[in-house]
């Protein structure tokens, strides 16, 4: 069968996220099965406008803001005449596929990014963003749709989707759970330490966790933060000068963009993983810290609600403020809490790790599309 897979990135796009790790990774999966999978996303500088990676055949047409309109005429031109089954994945914009392939059609939802424009664009297309998004919805309501969370679905539904005709697959992992042995000989670092992972943007709200650690040192003297990811655009720059300026700047290190050996030794050895987006699909690096014995302490949104059980594998925060984050920390760490109920935890976020991996996300999404 020749799948043909629209998304606005690939996996080596500089702006590539979690989002692009799962899907290049099922696609993978169904060359391996296979299946011919033809993945067509924007391109971006130095790229090239084809290549083969993995078996699965990457096509970059157009840019950022064109790739909706490019992927059409390239699959009108190239692909109608062979294509056996279409996925739309939409991130932030659909491509309407739907409307023109002439096949069965799947819409790939990992998230709604209605409040995310007001976060990640500025105005008057913030604004235009956030009033056409019901839209655009409201016509694809009759779409067969595979989503990674059950918020996303509610938010799906909110916008007339019917609930039988959602589908959620788990948002697997790439990396490799511990053994129970390799999570037992885990040497956490010898002072207590959060840890943010991931690109430093505006929806990311890295502020709030540098705030956050702040707050939480004036109880726990010894905590430390690492800040690990690439500082984007402006406000990426704002939260290094915040680094910089802060009263504490001699305990937070900022690691910048970090190897695939460095995240994971990080992820092991970090006390706690903070999450406080606006929202997500799921929270793939939560789960990932999970994988490696690290639980997280998350805001409630969309998404990070759905990566962690509240006060089993981590603590979602109802106050979705900086002072809400550190009352947890000072919690889950401080003088007085108890170790036993910290690694408790630990164990339970690895063990919740162990069943979200990425063969059980391609088994559930093969059933979904009806390939098995």
């Amino acid at each position: 069968m020749h799948i043909i897979w629209f998304n606005w990135k690939d996996r080596r796009n500089p702006l590539a996220g979690g989002a692009e790790l799962v899907t290049e990774e099922l696609a993978q999966r169904l060359v391996q099965d296979g299946h011919t999978v033809t993945l067509v996303v924007a391109g971006f500088h130095g790229a090239p406008a084809s290549e083969v990676v993995r078996g699965v055949q990457i096509v970059r047409v157009g840019s950022r803001y064109s790739v909706n309109w490019k992927a059409y005429r390239y699959y009108v031109r190239n692909l109608r005449d062979t294509a056996d089954l279409v996925i739309d994945e939409m991130n932030t914009i659909p491509f309407f596929a739907s409307w023109y392939a002439r096949k069965p059609t799947f819409l790939f939802v990992h998230q709604l990014a209605r409040q995310i424009w007001f976060y990640e664009s500025w105005f008057p297309l913030n604004v235009i963003g956030y009033l056409l998004e019901p839209v655009y919805l409201w016509l694809l309501r009759a779409s067969r749709v595979i989503t990674v969370s059950e918020s996303t679905k509610r938010d799906l539904m909110r916008f007339g989707f019917l609930s039988d005709r959602i589908s959620i697959i788990s948002e697997g992992i790439e990396l490799e759970p511990l053994t129970q042995q390799a999570l037992a000989a885990i040497q956490k670092f010898p002072q207590p330490t959060l840890l943010s992972l991931g690109a430093i943007r505006p929806m990311k709200r890295t502020h709030h966790i540098v705030k956050a650690f702040e707050i939480a040192k004036q109880e726990i003297p010894k905590l430390q933060l690492i800040v690990a990811g690439a500082a984007v655009g402006r406000y990426g720059k704002r939260v290094l000068r915040m680094i910089e300026r802060s009263p504490y700047a001699s305990s937070i290190s900022y690691r910048g963009p970090v190897s695939r050996e460095e995240k994971i030794k990080l992820l092991q050895c970090s006390h706690l993983l903070c999450a406080t987006s606006v929202k997500e699909g799921w929270g793939l690096i939560v789960t990932e810290a999970a994988s490696q014995g690290t639980p997280a302490v998350v805001y409630d949104v969309d998404g990070l609600r759905d990566s962690v059980k509240d006060g089993v594998t981590g603590v979602v925060c109802g106050d979705k403020t900086p002072r809400g984050v550190a009352r947890e920390v000072v919690a889950m760490l401080g003088a007085a809490t108890s170790n036993d109920a910290y690694e408790a935890m630990r164990e339970q976020a690895w063990k919740w790790s162990r069943v979200l991996t990425l063969k059980y996300s391609y088994t559930t999404m093969i059933k979904q599309l009806e390939l098995n």
